[in-house]
């Protein structure tokens, strides 16, 4: 009997190119709200007010905060390698003049990071977290509306957030590549 080699298709990894591709042929709808992590689709739930509230509270704060000293960015992609543009619900980025109008904003341009969870806490929290870390994003805050809290990670290495805390005193929160900036978060909770 002669044996036959077992070979199995391979999944196909989506690439940041194809991706945005099949957003401008219309492959993908446009009103979809759809993630690539890793190559791989993931539709996000519509946004509930609860959620939509919190971005749009955070969007004010930091705006009012940092002024110019960076680029608020709300639910924009931010492009992390061939196979991942994720929509954090904020991104703090490094002013430009051009306000990214060439290309989307790498890790480097991302001060801080912000998603809101009411739905997605187990996505943003094992899907994207380490996807953040493994791309160097220097510090991400995860909100969890249901659980009421802010936990803040930072200083990245070998893929992983190797200082993560719960913030108790929303009073005074700061960033870290911000030190003069503080924000009074009491309001999100």
């Amino acid at each position: 009997m002669s044996s036959v080699a077992v070979q199995f298709p391979e999944r196909h990894r989506i690439s940041v190119c194809e991706y945005f591709r099949m957003g401008e042929t219309g492959v993908l709808d446009p009103e979809a709200r759809i993630e690539l992590i890793d190559g791989e689709l993931f539709d996000m739930p519509p946004i509930g007010p609860a959620h939509a509230s919190r971005v749009k509270r955070f969007v004010r704060l930091f705006s009012r905060a940092v002024g110019d000293a960076a680029i608020v960015s709300a639910q924009d992609p931010v492009l992390l390698g061939d196979f991942s543009a994720p929509q954090p619900d904020l991104a703090l980025l490094r002013w430009r003049e051009d306000f990214y109008e060439q290309a989307h904003p790498g890790p480097q341009d991302i001060l801080v990071v912000v998603e809101v969870a009411d739905r997605t806490l187990a996505h943003d929290r094992d899907r994207k977290l380490p996807l953040y870390a493994r791309f160097a994003v220097a510090e991400v805050w995860l909100v969890d509306i249901v659980g009421r809290h802010l936990d803040v990670y930072r200083d990245p290495e070998d893929g992983a957030y190797t200082t993560r805390f719960r913030v108790h005193d929303l009073s005074r929160v700061g960033i870290s590549a911000l030190p003069e900036t503080e924000l009074d978060l009491r309001s999100l909770f």
